[in-house]
């Protein structure tokens, strides 16, 4: 869990890319991370890095998109069932 969607977006994703992490999930529910990296006007938006050729692929889900996850492909879930878990 992070507070600083610069540290996110940027720094980690370049980290767990060289690391080889095969997914990286970045779920801003205030949609706070910067237009260049969830659009404009700026929304809730769960991002998902794929590993591919060592270079990460984004896959982005918004509302009630059923999330797509390689690593957990029977994974039954939107975007919006999480952003609203806890509330």
């Amino acid at each position: 869990m992070s507070t600083n969607w610069r540290d996110d977006y940027g720094k980690k994703l370049v980290d767990y890319e060289s690391l080889g992490i095969a997914e990286y999930w970045i779920v801003d529910y205030l949609g706070l991370g910067g237009r260049r990296y969830i659009g404009n006007p700026k929304r809730p938006t769960l991002s998902i890095y794929r590993l591919v050729e060592d270079e990460y692929q984004v896959s982005q889900f918004r509302g009630n998109e059923p999330i797509r996850s390689e690593l957990f492909p029977d994974l039954s879930l939107t975007a919006q069932a999480i952003f609203g878990a806890g509330q």
